[in-house]
């Protein structure tokens, strides 16, 4: 039986299961699963979204999507977060509360209400729609194809919960030198991402304009969309990008890395900053 850290209790639960193996009985044991339970986000009483994620850094994951919503854009629009004490479920209902000068315009939102832990963008209607609210970056920074191929090792040394359960996603911010800023996993590989730039919206850290993101899945439009946000020029994924990530990358002056494993990887927009 693996040990449960305190510190990941919140991500992990127990379950019973029967182990099955060729040439053994089936015996009964516990198994670490990764939780997932849903988490609506609401502002001035407006339910914004409802996301199913793993429980934990919640006031991250709210602010990071409403950051790469282009709802908020400096610290200062939010004044606090809280549960919703009159919910049935106040761990699972967060409200957001925005200064009273920061505008709010409902339409605007590229979600639909609902989405799933795995959802894409839901209901975007063009690459422009995005880029209006976000201009393209303008980063000179470089890495090394070394660093950024040792990077993979570094975040799956981070993965706690993962290592424990087989079943979440991570996301990563890196500088340039290779330095683990912050690493966040999630059943979501989207929530994930909107945790690691929630974490630097409410630090003050942000523009991550000479940073790497890592993802551990692949990388699709709304991630970069996401990065573009938070002006990260570096994304760098294990698997795949999509066809419209790469497209959105180029048109937004963004750099995508995929198939970062084994010490290779293919670049597929931005090669410049990535040098030998």
């Amino acid at each position: 039986m693996k040990r449960l850290r305190p510190k990941d209790a919140v991500a992990i639960v127990a379950a019973d299961m029967i182990r099955r193996r060729r040439g053994r009985k089936p015996a009964s044991e516990s198994d670490w699963l990764a939780r997932e339970e849903p988490l609506e986000i609401r502002v001035r009483g407006a339910s914004i979204a409802v996301t199913m994620r793993t429980p934990g850094h919640d006031d991250e994951l709210a602010v990071g999507f409403l950051l790469t919503e282009g709802i908020i854009r400096d610290r200062t629009d939010i004044t606090a977060i809280a549960p919703c004490l009159s919910a049935e479920n106040p761990e699972n209902v967060l409200n957001v509360f925005l200064a009273p000068a920061v505008p709010l315009d409902l339409d605007r939102l590229t979600r639909h209400v609902f989405a799933s832990s795995s959802c894409g963008v839901c209901g975007k209607a063009s690459i422009e729609s995005v880029q209006q609210s976000f201009p393209p970056v303008h980063s000179r920074v470089c890495v090394t194809a070394r660093r950024i191929a040792s990077l993979p090792d570094r975040m799956r040394a981070a993965q706690a919960a993962f290592t424990q359960t087989g079943g979440l996603h991570a996301a990563a911010i890196f500088t340039a030198s290779g330095k683990l800023v912050v690493l966040r996993e999630d059943v979501g590989r989207h929530n994930a991402v909107d945790k690691v730039l929630g974490h630097g919206f409410l630090g003050v850290q942000l523009p991550f304009d000479s940073h790497v993101l890592l993802v551990s899945g692949r990388i699709s439009f709304e991630i970069m969309q996401k990065a573009l946000a938070a002006r990260v020029p570096i994304v760098c994924a294990v698997s795949a990008p999509s066809s419209l990530a790469v497209e959105f990358a180029r048109e937004s002056g963004q750099t995508v890395v995929g198939f970062l494993r084994d010490g290779g990887m293919n670049i597929y927009a931005g090669g410049q900053r990535v040098r030998q």
